[in-house]
């Protein structure tokens, strides 16, 4: 699998961030973790690629960029890019496309403002004032990484306590990256706090493989008559792990081998074979543990007897698209019965595989010719 983005934002910027030199191996070179990367060098880093997915990084002492920093389509480079911008005495611009323009900045920078960091704006374009912060004690409600991310970023140059609670637990990379780099980080059951030593160390980074990556060729192979696979180095940390969960619980068969640490995460092989796969009953607070997997969720669950109901994907609504409305329109375009009732998925299953949608067949004769 390809490395994973949330690790490969993360790498670049704390790298970044870093007292001596980065090197990164498995970076994930798409458009949205390259947008870091152009970032991170133009806040006073250096970045250098020497290899398919190896990546150098000098840090440095931050500085106002000369122009606006354009996050392209992603959110997760806007946000965390947000927090650290915030702990420098320095000022940056952030703009995005039209899809990223419209989508919800507020929870970053509401407590981003707590901590003593002045915003203009509040979707891009934005500006952050950073410089001169003191620590914040914040309710992670939304279980968001991204918004506690920021939070703990700007918190590495804060005066005071800095704690994340959260009531329900999201992805903790920035977590488990922070502590790669040096910095002390305590987690107390819902508590997440910087300790007294924040200051980052360059260090050797391996990106493990993307999990929402790895979802695809799974799932195919799940529903796929006669299909044996073997998806290679697919990160299974346990907040990322909410596909496996529930396709387990569909009747899915999939063994774990090979299992190791790279990165600071667990790792494995996964061996996936053509299951007969049962409608479930997802719980919503197994939705931050596997939010991008929902779509290709509910073509497993298409190819399943019975109902599947996948409960608490309000969150689907403010991505690049609603991709909650999106993910029912494709359904039933391919006469999957599917609705929306609130923030619940509801995919009718019916044990065999639906038509072709006219749509995509439409699709594959125009570029056929």
């Amino acid at each position: 699998m390809p490395g994973d983005k949330s690790m490969s934002h993360r790498a670049l910027i704390l790298g970044g961030m870093a007292d001596g030199v980065t090197r990164i191996r498995g970076l994930l070179e798409g458009d949205d973790v390259l947008r870091t990367a152009v970032a991170v060098g133009a806040l006073g880093a250096g970045t250098e690629r020497v290899g398919p997915g190896e990546w150098i990084v000098r840090g440095a002492k931050w500085q106002s960029p000369a122009a606006p920093i354009d996050c392209g389509n992603s959110g997760t480079a806007a946000r965390l890019l947000m927090g650290a911008v915030a702990g420098f005495p320095i000022s940056a611009t952030f703009t995005g496309d039209a899809s990223l323009s419209s989508r919800p900045m507020e929870r970053v920078l509401g407590p981003l403002r707590s901590m003593g960091a002045r915003t203009e704006g509040s979707t891009l374009p934005l500006t952050i004032h950073g410089g001169g912060l003191t620590g914040i004690r914040f309710m992670n409600e939304k279980a968001s990484a991204q918004v506690k991310s920021a939070i703990l970023l700007a918190g590495l140059r804060a005066d005071g306590e800095v704690d994340v609670i959260e009531p329900a637990p999201s992805r903790d990379h920035t977590e488990n990256m922070l502590r790669q780099f040096g910095c002390e980080v305590v987690t107390e059951r819902s508590r997440i706090a910087l300790g007294q030593h924040r200051s980052l160390i360059g260090t050797d980074v391996t990106i493990a493989g993307d999990p929402s990556s790895a979802a695809f060729p799974i799932v195919a192979a799940l529903i796929v008559p006669g299909s044996q696979v073997t998806v290679r180095n697919v990160m299974l940390n346990p907040l990322r792990a909410g596909l496996l969960i529930t396709l387990r619980e569909m009747g899915a068969g999939i063994q774990v081998k090979n299992e190791r640490i790279e990165g600071g995460e667990p790792v494995a092989d996964l061996a996936v074979a053509t299951s007969s796969l049962s409608g479930v009953e997802v719980p919503a607070h197994r939705a931050p543990s596997m939010i991008d997997e929902y779509p290709i969720l509910a073509v497993a669950a298409a190819f399943a007897e019975g109902r599947t109901v996948m409960h608490g994907l309000a969150e689907l609504r403010v991505k690049e698209s609603d991709r909650l409305a999106a993910i029912v329109a494709g359904l039933l375009e391919c006469g999957v019965e599917a609705r929306e009732e609130g923030d619940s998925l509801i995919v009718e299953g019916r044990g065999a595989p639906p038509r072709a949608a006219v749509t995509y067949r439409l699709i594959t004769i125009i570029a056929s010719r």
